[in-house]
């Protein structure tokens, strides 16, 4: 792996846009009202936002995956031409705001980029639901999905991909889909920004001051502790609640993003240094990046997301196509995917 090369120009915006991250309130959760009034004023902000992507040639489907007793609202983009594969979504928020619209503009580039179709989970959130809840929600979208459940696209490779809140359920769903191998090994690869992998909290989330950017360093264990009220910190541990202690023998490639500044520094270093025993983890540490730093205008950002389209390209570029050529949607065969680990190491970082 070559680590990515931030000039100083690029060091020096990202210093300059953390000054004024520093004078911006931090994001905490200590009641319900809060929450409820960001995600009132996220939706407001999404007026308008399928009209915004037809522009850009993405079309929008709704469709409500049913799985037992529980029904998920997926929100699906797909591209005008060929789809080389599909992206599973898992959008942050700290399990509290968020929804399956707030990545449009990320996932709309990558469509650019990678000729993908997207399959965004709008899960419950914690603000009324249990964390088991939004643990079903996502298990119940990636299985719909991987058992060919998006017309068109049945035989095409998965990639998961998931930012904070969302890395953390995105890894706890690879986590429980090794009971469904059938399934898992449909999924070529997991992009994961900044996840969150110990309900407990790893050293630098309990070492977080008042200085820490974008969110409240001194409430993050606290409010680790409000999604699970009835647990103590040994259960909170237990996977799949906190992927960093889970088996994860089975599960695909994956490239992670963390921000030195961030206070969950630890737990993507963790999660990849355990990651690495199964497969190819490729691991980033973003100079001066806070959480959340990929939503930001900077050339750092997009430095980042460029390098993780082209890592989902490389993906892709690994799945054989059916006689030799690559097929659209609806025609591509699928493949084993290469887990490059113990049994055939190509790379390890």
């Amino acid at each position: 792996m070559t680590p990515l090369h931030f000039d100083d120009a690029t060091l020096e915006e990202a210093r300059a846009f953390n000054r004024k991250l520093a004078r911006m309130p931090r994001f905490r959760v200590r009641n319900r009202l809060t929450p409820l009034l960001i995600q009132s004023l996220l939706r407001a902000s999404q007026l308008g936002a399928d009209r915004k992507l037809a522009r850009a040639g993405i079309g929008v489907e709704r469709h409500v995956v049913t799985d037992g007793g529980t029904r998920v609202p997926l929100r699906i983009l797909r591209p005008a031409g060929a789809i080389r594969g599909v992206v599973l979504d898992i959008h942050g928020g700290g399990w509290v705001i968020g929804n399956a619209r707030m990545n449009d503009d990320l996932n709309a580039a990558m469509i650019a980029a990678c000729h993908v179709a997207v399959v965004s989970v709008d899960y419950r959130l914690a603000v009324h639901t249990p964390l088991q809840g939004l643990l079903d929600d996502c298990l119940a979208a990636a299985r719909w999905l991987l058992a060919a459940g998006l017309p068109g696209c049945e035989h095409l490779p998965v990639l998961v991909v998931g930012e904070s809140a969302g890395g953390h359920l995105a890894a706890a769903t690879l986590l429980r889909l090794r009971d469904e191998p059938a399934l898992l090994r449909r999924v070529h690869g997991a992009l994961l920004y900044y996840g969150v992998y110990d309900l407990a909290g790893t050293p630098s989330v309990h070492a977080a001051g008042p200085e820490t950017l974008v969110l409240h360093g001194p409430g993050m264990a606290t409010g680790l502790r409000l999604l699970t009220p009835d647990l103590d910190d040994v259960a909170r541990r237990a996977p799949p609640l906190s992927p960093l202690y889970g088996e994860l023998e089975g599960l695909p490639p994956a490239l992670m993003f963390a921000g030195t500044l961030d206070p969950l520094l630890d737990d993507t270093v963790g999660m990849a240094n355990r990651w690495r025993s199964v497969a190819d983890v490729e691991l980033h540490l973003v100079p001066e990046a806070p959480h959340g730093f990929i939503h930001f205008r900077t050339a750092m950002a997009r430095q980042v997301l460029a390098r993780s389209h082209g890592w989902i390209r490389e993906r892709l570029n690994r799945v054989p196509a059916i006689g030799g050529a690559r097929r659209n949607a609806g025609q591509a065969g699928g493949a084993e995917p290469d887990r490059s680990g113990p049994a055939g190491q190509q790379r390890r970082h």
